[in-house]
């Protein structure tokens, strides 16, 4: 399927044969004017939407094979081997898919709500193979039962039994924003989170000295890792709070005052890779940022805007990647201010641009964990990081990017 908007054009074309050539050199030919795409063309924008949003439904597997049905596949990168691509079966970037297209529903016409719709119930019963196998309504970014260490690793895989990741919160609350669970399995999963925070039995080591005080929540439900700190995470556990309006713990004002204390200095700048080790980007951070703080006016917060709409100002001047161009467009729509317009220049279509891989949303570092300065000498090598792709999701961000443009020329 091939379809354009002028100077656009949306090519189909899988991501496993597009990928490892993402990388060749980019001629100019096509000019593209990112802020203005539907500025020349607003009789077209539930068109244009439509059609995207057919595209993610047919990326949607539908008979099980190298990933389950209702899955949206994904890939990781070694930083040691790029260019060679893994299948990676993880919870991660379907729920993601599904809480985004949930957002994004009430902005669409009839017609592509019942579309998000059929995604929605395609993409239902994968979560349960990635549930806790006791019963507790936590999930893993990888399967459960059998247990799974990067699928598809090779020898990574002996470690299937003897390594297993413990269940996180960051896919805890994607997934049960995804699923959208009952209220009251939102609550216990809340209340289970009240005893994985930076206490005073055990401290966080692996973060900058002036946060180790704060007792926020750890991304791990594992008694046994170390207190790991990451505002993207946790701007995702508290999105899904204020979401379901539960009463603020003890422990959710510490993790709000841990991004308020990261803004303040502005580390997401500084040491993004520091502050959000999973995420990694100072791009990604304002994305999740602005998302937390459109959902409701944070006090805490608010006193920042103006300096975070700077800064996703100053990275989009400086970016060369589109995908980045759209997050940061999206974040400052949020924030209520028009985001600029850029030109770029390729003989690429768009599709294959936003599904390129050049863009990493996402990044599994094994030395994330590690103490200062050890973290800090480690990461810098990039053993033990992946990178991870999901052409699907970048589709729902450009898809975001769009509702976002129309909602805001319709005011």
């Amino acid at each position: 399927m091939v379809f354009s908007i002028p100077g656009v054009i949306f090519d189909e074309q899988v991501f496993s044969d597009m990928a490892i050539q993402h990388r060749s050199g980019i001629g100019i030919i096509v000019l593209l004017l990112l802020s203005g795409w539907y500025n020349t063309l607003c009789a077209s924008d539930s068109l244009q939407v439509h059609q995207l949003l057919n595209r993610i439904a047919a990326q949607q597997v539908r008979t099980s094979g190298k990933f389950a049905a209702g899955m949206f596949p994904s890939y990781r990168e070694y930083d040691k081997h790029r260019n060679h691509f893994k299948d990676d079966d993880n919870a991660f970037y379907t729920g993601l898919v599904v809480f985004t297209l949930r957002q994004l529903r009430p902005h669409l016409p009839p017609a592509d709500q019942l579309l998000c719709d059929t995604i929605i119930s395609r993409a239902a019963p994968v979560y349960a193979r990635f549930r806790n196998t006791k019963g507790r309504n936590t999930y893993n970014f990888w399967q459960t039962d059998p247990p799974t260490v990067f699928p598809n690793g090779g020898w990574l895989n002996w470690m299937n039994k003897t390594h297993t990741l413990p269940d996180d919160m960051d896919d805890t609350a994607i997934v049960l924003m995804a699923m959208d669970a009952p209220d009251s399995v939102v609550q216990q999963v809340h209340a289970l989170m009240q005893g994985y925070t930076n206490n005073g039995k055990k401290k966080v080591k692996n973060t900058l000295k002036a946060y180790k005080h704060i007792a926020a929540y750890s991304t791990w439900f594992g008694k046994r890792m170390p207190i790991d700190f990451d505002v993207c995470v946790l701007s995702n556990v508290l999105y899904m709070v204020q979401q379901r309006q539960l009463a603020f713990t003890a422990a959710d004002s510490a993790s709000l005052q841990l991004i308020q204390e990261v803004v303040k200095s502005r580390e997401y700048m500084l040491h993004p890779s520091f502050v959000a080790p999973h995420y990694s980007r100072s791009s990604i951070i304002l994305y999740h940022l602005s998302r937390l703080m459109q959902l409701r006016t944070l006090p805490l917060l608010e006193p920042y805007k103006q300096q975070l709409i700077a800064d996703a100002q100053l990275i989009f001047a400086q970016s060369d990647n589109l995908v980045d161009k759209i997050i940061l467009s999206t974040a400052l729509m949020r924030w209520g201010v028009q985001p600029p317009v850029t030109a770029m220049q390729t003989d690429v279509p768009v599709t294959a641009l936003v599904e390129n891989s050049d863009f990493v949303f996402f990044i599994a570092n094994m030395t994330s964990m590690l103490p200062n300065p050890f973290k800090q000498w480690m990461g810098s090598t990039g053993l033990g990081r992946f990178f991870y792709y999901a052409p699907a999701y970048n589709n729902v961000l450009l898809l975001e990017y769009l509702v976002w443009r129309k909602r805001v020329n319709s005011e």
